[in-house]
Order: structure tokens, then C-alpha cells, then sequence
């Protein structure tokens, strides 16, 4: 393997390893609702969104199938997360430290939230492979901002839309819940549009390599 295309390759493994990365540190994230300019955000809000971007750059680096293969991964791992979690949480404590029920009150998964969030990352992500993927067939290096802009945008709506109902529908008042959905949607974009130099960054390195 000559060293360009291994750079090529270690530059893969590199954004995997990120993109799994951020999308546990959102899922723990998200167990805290959070007040910020008088809306209601769950914590992975602020890390979650670059997911979507980074999800892009698999695809780019390498192909579809692996993009998708990853997204099942994680699906996978936060599932894992949440039943290791469960389990520790569970498991009598040493009271010689103390009972620790701060462990439990904080990290025991609730499952709905946990099946909402692994739901929308999973159908949400799809989605934007699809788009991505539609984008790039048709424009192939052109406008490299819009397959960007375009596969995330849409991603972003349903992902807020299928883990708020799932998450939070019934639970608390109406008016709260859209808070939260529309500043995930406002926050998301936003994170997005930043990210998009990530996606030209990676393409010059990719043409130096290739």
C-alpha cells in the first residue's frame, strides 16, 4: 500500500473514531434540559449536529455502504451505553463509600429516551446518506457547500421531529415541547452551516492523497 492511500485510509479510521465519539458524548448529553436565550435544549444539541457533517466525510472518504454500516455501528453502540449503564446502575452499591445514587439518578437510561434518539439517528442519518448520495450524482464536485447544507437540513428537521414525539410527546405541556423542537432545528442548522469548512478541508487533503 503506497503511503497516500494509507494516509487516505488512517484519515477514514480518524473520522469514524470521531463520529462514533460524538454521537455517544450527545446521547449523555442530551439527559439534561437546559434553559439558554428563554428555549428549552438538550445538552447534545450543541454536539450532536456536527454528526451529520462528519457522516458526510465517511461518505466522502470512503463510500456509501461504509457511511451506512457506521451509522448502524453507532445505533449499536449507544444501545450498548445504555444496557451497560442499566446494568452498573442496578448492581448493589459498596456502602462503605456510600450508596452512590447519584450514579443511578444521573447516567440510568430512560428507555424511552434511548430508543428516541436511536430511532432518529438511525433514520435521520439514512436520510441524509440518500440525499447526500442523490446530491453527488448530480453535481459531483460542484457546489460541495450544498450536499453539505442540503442532505443535513433535511436530516436535521426529522431527526428533532422523530426524537421529540418519541422522547418527550405527552410527557410535558405542548408549548414546551415545540421550545425544545424548534431550537434543536435552529441550534442544528447553525452547527451545520459552521461545519461546512470541515467538508473542504477533507477534500484537499483527500486530493493530496489520492
Amino acid at each position: 500500500m503506497n503511503i497516500k492511500k494509507e494516509n487516505n485510509y488512517n484519515l477514514t479510521f480518524i473520522t469514524i473514531g470521531f463520529y462514533l465519539a460524538l454521537q455517544i458524548f450527545s446521547d449523555i448529553g442530551s439527559l439534561k434540559i437546559i434553559k439558554l436565550f428563554g428555549y428549552s435544549i438538550d445538552g447534545g444539541t450543541f454536539l450532536y449536529p456536527f454528526t451529520f457533517t462528519i457522516r458526510d466525510l465517511i461518505h466522502k472518504l470512503s463510500d456509501k455502504k461504509t457511511s451506512q454500516i457506521v451509522i448502524i455501528q453507532s445505533g449499536f453502540l449507544n444501545l450498548l451505553m445504555a444496557l451497560f449503564f442499566y446494568i452498573i446502575g442496578v448492581l448493589p452499591a459498596d456502602l462503605e463509600i456510600g450508596p452512590q445514587n447519584e450514579f443511578t439518578s444521573v447516567l440510568s437510561p430512560i428507555w424511552r429516551l434511548v430508543i428516541a434518539s436511536i430511532c432518529a439517528e438511525i433514520i435521520s442519518e439514512f436520510i441524509d446518506t440518500e440525499i447526500y448520495s442523490a446530491w453527488t450524482k448530480k453535481f459531483k464536485n460542484k457546489m460541495i457547500w450544498g450536499r453539505v447544507i442540503s442532505s443535513n437540513t433535511v436530516a436535521l428537521i426529522i431527526d428533532s421531529i422523530i426524537f421529540c414525539l418519541i422522547a418527550f410527546y405527552g410527557t410535558m405541556p405542548n408549548s414546551i415541547l415545540m421550545s425544545i423542537l424548534i431550537s434543536n432545528v435552529v441550534i442544528k442548522e447553525l452547527v451545520t452551516i459552521t461545519s461546512v469548512p470541515l467538508i473542504y478541508l477533507t477534500n484537499n487533503i483527500s486530493k493530496e492523497n489520492s
